[in-house]
């Protein structure tokens, strides 16, 4: 958001207002926020928008791609999209393709998308910034702590247009032993710090709720049926602490900027490598001091690495459309004797000395201990934070 915030601005000072699409009302606040801080004017198309005594007719559009796809606008000379992995879907490309003549800059954390379409069919070049290690390094997000049960086993479960079946997931995970589990770890690890957490179905979401809610910490959930008004109002209670959990679907999953999430609890199992790393992100947002939680129940890490692995982005998409699943080459190796994590290539534990076993198993969902795994951040010659902002 900060990006094109300057982008933008820069742009508006030479005459050339542009326009910044998002595709979630949380975002559209996030945005209007970002763009009054830096004092660039700025108005909003969008519905049930109440903040317009703020807003500036000459300045920047920021607007809903759900709202501006119904409306027949002029041209601007500069669209900045946000989340732009979701370009694939046709009210986006539509909306894309209407303006041809207009320079067009796409952001996202994680461009890919999951059926493997390449954003090269939009897009000519990549500019990629900073890695998730780095920033970790420097400050501009959270360190963590990450805790994986023994194992996760979706290979039961069928996959349809790249995704496990919903219907299969929530088998997987909507259950009473995977939920006490939960609860069990979240108070073990995190008591009494803010939770996230992402569910697999709004009936689990709400069982997960109930659970919290009998144990005595104060939980809610929330979904995009959720009046907008009861959303802010739990977001602000979230923050403020009187919610310690806050459950939800795919409400939160992206560009979600609240720093006060403090644990993470993945419930949900994805083969989309960048709904991981979404989720993810949403517990590293940078407070000093604060060390992320993150909990995943649903096996994602083994499927998809750390966090902060390097991982090459490419706008040539990927060629593997295969409807089965498949267990990635992750780079993670767990220790069985001390329970660190290394690169999957060593065949020594780099931190007690233990030899690695090579071991074919069958592994269920189920209960069970959190292992906690970690990675090594990488320098790189970005510089430093204090460098940056100079």
């Amino acid at each position: 958001t900060r990006l094109a915030v300057t982008m933008l601005g820069e742009a508006l000072k030479k005459g050339n207002p542009g326009w910044f699409t998002v595709h979630r009302r949380e975002l559209l606040t996030q945005s209007a926020e970002a763009f009054e801080a830096a004092g660039i004017p700025y108005h909003v198309i969008a519905a049930q928008w109440e903040r317009r005594k703020r807003e500036n007719r000459n300045g920047i559009l920021l607007g809903s791609i759900q709202t501006m796809m119904r409306r027949e606008l002029p041209a601007p000379k500069l669209i900045a999209w946000d989340e732009i992995h979701h370009i694939g879907a046709k009210s986006w490309s539509t909306m894309f393709e209407r303006y041809p003549e207009c320079k067009h800059i796409g952001l996202s954390a994680t461009p890919e998308r999951l059926d493997g379409t390449g954003l090269g069919k939009w897009f000519s070049f990549m500019v990629e910034g900073p890695s998730t290690a780095w920033l970790i390094q420097n400050n501009f997000l959270s360190p963590y702590r990450l805790f994986v049960p023994p194992g996760a086993d979706m290979s039961r479960a069928h996959v349809r247009a790249g995704e496990f079946v919903t219907a299969e997931a929530v088998a997987a995970v909507d259950r009473a032993t995977i939920t006490g589990d939960a609860l069990e770890h979240y108070l073990e690890h995190a008591k009494g710090k803010r939770a996230l957490a992402f569910c697999a179905s709004i009936e689990h979401s709400r069982h997960v709720v109930a659970a919290f809610n009998v144990a005595g910490i104060p939980a809610a959930h929330c979904d995009g049926e959720t009046a907008p008004h009861i959303r802010d109002g739990m977001m602000r209670d979230f923050v403020a602490g009187r919610l310690l959990m806050l459950s939800n679907v795919n409400l939160y999953g992206e560009g979600t900027d609240v720093p006060a999430v403090e644990c993470l609890l993945m419930l949900r199992p994805t083969m989309s490598q960048g709904l991981f790393l979404q989720m993810c992100g949403r517990v590293l947002r940078y407070i000093p001091g604060k060390t992320a939680i993150i909990l995943d129940h649903a096996g994602n890490t083994e499927l998809h690495g750390l966090p902060d692995a390097v991982r090459h982005w490419s706008l040539e998409g990927t060629r593997d459309t295969e409807r089965t699943y498949k267990v990635r080459e992750i780079g993670v190796r767990v220790c069985s004797r001390c329970f660190r994590a290394q690169p999957s290539g060593v065949s020594v534990c780099r931190y007690c000395g233990e030899a690695f076993k090579l071991v074919v198993r069958d592994v269920n969902v189920v209960a069970g201990s959190l292992v906690e795994v970690t990675g090594s951040v990488p320098r790189e010659p970005w510089g430093n934070r204090e460098q940056l902002i100079e």
